[in-house]
């Protein structure tokens, strides 16, 4: 059983929207940071946006005004909206939680496994 999984990746005109979501297995123990990251052929996966337990909230450069990024802490969920996609946005999206899986193993920072997000006309 996978313990994170994504949803909502697909393909977008230049200037539409998505919705990105990553939720925990149900069996997870806690969670601390949740992060989103994107991955282009080539080069090494960047942190796009990431928000604490306490709600402390960071974003790329590139991204900022336009994407925001929220938490549900019941249900261990994180989502990405992504308003106003422009071409450059095209990647594969992974969510990315520190987390303790079980009461019984450490924390640790575990990855989904991605979402393709194209960006295109």
């Amino acid at each position: 059983q996978a313990l994170l999984v994504e949803s909502g990746g697909g393909l977008v005109q230049p200037g539409g929207s998505l919705t990105l979501s990553c939720a925990a297995s149900e069996s997870v123990f806690s969670v601390a940071m949740m992060a989103w990251y994107r991955q282009v052929p080539g080069q090494a996966r960047d942190m796009v946006a990431e928000i604490t337990s306490g709600n402390e909230i960071q974003y790329a450069d590139y991204v900022r005004g336009r994407f925001t990024i929220a938490r549900d802490n019941a249900k261990k969920t994180v989502s990405l909206q992504m308003n106003s996609l422009e071409p450059e946005d095209t990647g594969v999206y992974y969510c990315n939680f520190y987390m303790r899986p079980r009461g019984t193993m450490p924390w640790g920072y575990y990855w989904g496994q991605g979402t393709q997000v194209t960006v295109s006309s």
